[in-house]
């Protein structure tokens, strides 16, 4: 003991003892979450697929098959990556949310 009551540094630890392991926090989504998205990605790849291939083949008139090939696949991939960008945000704040609930 040192002045006044107090302990001295000699007999205070000279490493600070770790926190009490818990499970370790993830910002990964659950698998269900991820083939949800997954599958929504796919619809929406569908969906502007149809709608490309609805819009060139109302433009056009007679044997357009290769613009029509053309604005369906234009359309699925803007209308696949535009659902991509949206599950992405959607699962990332999904997993933030969820590691704010854990540290409460």
């Amino acid at each position: 003991m040192g002045p006044a009551g107090l302990p001295s540094m000699a007999s205070m630890p000279s490493t600070p003892r770790p926190p009490q392991q818990r499970e370790a926090l993830s910002a990964l989504p659950s698998p269900v979450a991820r083939v949800v998205a997954f599958f929504a990605i796919l619809l929406g790849g569908l969906a502007g697929g149809l709608i490309g291939w609805a819009f060139i083949a109302l433009q056009t008139s007679g044997d357009s098959d290769v613009a029509s090939a053309i604005g369906a696949y234009v359309g699925a991939v803007s209308g696949a990556a535009g659902t991509a960008v949206i599950s992405v945000l959607g699962l990332r704040a999904m997993g933030e949310w969820r590691q704010l609930g854990d540290r409460r």
